[in-house]
Order: structure tokens, then sequence, then C-alpha cells
């Protein structure tokens, strides 16, 4: 069984990228590589029970396990010590990959809190977009009674696009909401 997106990708957005950048053959179109969710504990890098929460949320979101970042270096402004656990990290690819970002255009988007679209302003110079929220319980995985802290989380979507505008005409192809300011 094929994901939708997946489909739409290849039927639709692959033949109309390489017409619009005058690609030579279709595999030269750009493509999604891989979907990393991070969060980030912050002032509550003390207390383990959060980072547990923090997991069990992205267990639940993505359907695998997350993995625990540590620091680099001491940060003494920030009460950081080298080697400490501050964050933890899924990244998708493949199957999980496409079915995560269907659901996050038809379903998470919709329940989001006074949602009015996406900034096209958060591409880097290589393509790879970058979506925060403020809150996880935007998504249909977590039950609101459940949660003891609200947190927030970053998705940051890699694409073998050369450029900007390479990796906005492919995400805009797919389907993401977009809003020019």
């Amino acid at each position: 069984m094929t994901n939708n997106l997946l489909q739409k990708y290849h039927k639709v957005v692959a033949p109309a990228l390489k017409a619009e950048f005058g690609f030579k053959n279709i595999m030269q179109a750009p493509k999604i590589l891989k979907v990393v969710i991070n969060v980030g504990v912050g002032r509550f890098v003390k207390e383990p029970a959060y980072i547990e929460s923090a997991e069990k949320t992205l267990r639940a979101i993505t359907g695998q396990k997350s993995v625990r970042t540590k620091s680099k270096k001491a940060i003494s402004n920030f009460k950081i010590r080298e080697g400490q656990e501050i964050g933890v990290m899924v990244t998708l690819r493949h199957k999980k990959m496409y079915e995560f970002l269907e659901k996050l255009l038809s379903v998470t988007f919709a329940r989001t809190r006074d949602f009015r679209g996406i900034s096209d302003k958060s591409f880097d110079r290589g393509g790879n977009y970058t979506l925060g929220f403020k809150e996880h319980t935007a998504f249909p995985e977590i039950k609101t009674s459940e949660v003891d802290k609200i947190h927030g989380l970053e998705i940051i979507i890699n694409t073998s696009a050369k450029n900007a505008a390479e990796g906005r005409a492919l995400l805009f192809g797919l389907g993401f909401p977009f809003v020019t300011k």
C-alpha cells in the first residue's frame, strides 16, 4: 500500500518541478529526504521526568523511539554542563516520513489554535524547511487529559533541493499551506 502523498509526488509534483525548473531528467526533481522532530527541554533540564514525558510524546506522535541529545560544551549562563541531556529527537525516513507528513497536513494543522497558514520564510539556503509548534497537543495522538506539561516541538523537513526556491516549490506542490507576508 502506497501513501497518498508519495503518489501525489510521483504523479503530479515531480513532473511539474521538472517542467518549472527545466530539469533534463525527472530524477533531478527535488524530493524530501527525511523529517527530524526535535524537542528541547529548556529550563526543565534538571527534571528527568520532563525529558521522559517529551520522549513519550515523540513516541506517540511518530511511532518510533526517540534519541536523547546531549550538550557538546558547557555554557555557564544557561547552567548546562558538557554531556548533559538537553533534548530528544526522532528522524523519520521513507514510509513513516510520508505518513507523518500526511497526518501533519490533513489533521494537525487543522487542530492548531488560530491557524492561518505557515510562513514561507523558514527555508534555509539548501531548501530545507523548519516549522515550530508551541504546543504538542495539536497532534491527534496526544490526549490533553494525560498531559502534565505542555511543550513545543520543532519539525525540520530536509529536502534534496539546491536552493530555497526549489524547496518552496516542492512543499507547495505537496500541499503545504504557505502564507506570504
